[in-house]
């Protein structure tokens, strides 16, 4: 179970005391008690709750509360959940094999963070397929720590972008528009509202935020 965890294993222990042992529920509880080493069955069974809306049948009204009040994980926790479990049924079906977990070393088995890490840079355009298989490598094959993996993709990427200069250039100059866009807004509405500048200066700078919101599209 995950350090910031609601509920005890007790709890969750007692829970699958009065459960069909053959149900999803159950299953559920089960994989969240064994957390640390099954994450990927713990994902599979969240993510069938998920799709399925499962949680409603069981008196929970959202998938939040269900997450949170019956196995003990938070929101952002059991979305890196979903996601990562999505990403390896979809990209890395291999890993979800039986038995994978079983004939692999422990102390290799990738946490769910390190999938979801690997699911991002799956979609990162500064990196190539060749990046992406040695990112893949880290994480299954050598077991690499998610701290470790994120300060490689950090590097890689920052490495990337200095052979792409142009592309790099792209991305901070967005970056500083939409910041200055946004303070510009903040401004017009606080003068708007405090009625500090006539109307005709309120509608010039509303049309500098259209004019600058076009820049970002080019």
């Amino acid at each position: 179970m995950p350090a910031n965890k609601s509920k005890s294993l007790q709890d969750i222990e007692e829970k699958m005391g009065s459960l069909d042992v053959n149900s999803l529920r159950y299953h559920v509880l089960e994989s969240a008690r064994n957390f640390k080493t099954s994450w990927i069955e713990l994902g599979r069974s969240l993510y069938s709750v998920w799709k399925d809306k499962m949680y409603k049948e069981w008196g929970f009204g959202t998938f939040d509360a269900y997450t949170a009040k019956e196995i003990g994980i938070k929101k952002p926790t059991a979305m890196k959940l979903l996601r990562s479990y999505y990403f390896l049924e979809k990209e890395e079906p291999a890993y979800l094999k039986d038995g994978y977990t079983e004939s692999a070393d422990t102390a290799k088995l990738p946490s769910y963070e390190a999938v979801d890490l690997l699911r991002k840079a799956k979609d990162k355009k500064t990196l190539d397929s060749q990046d992406y298989s040695k990112l893949k490598k880290e994480i299954f094959e050598d077991g690499k720590d998610v701290q470790t993996v994120k300060r490689d993709l950090t590097s890689l990427v920052r490495q990337r972008e200095e052979l792409e200069p142009e592309e790099a250039y792209k991305k901070r100059r967005t970056a500083i528009l939409r910041r200055f866009i946004g303070s510009l807004k903040a401004l017009k509405q606080e003068a708007e509202v405090s009625k500090l500048l006539p109307a005709q200066l309120i509608n010039e700078a509303q049309e500098l935020i259209r004019k600058i919101e076009e820049q970002i599209k080019l």
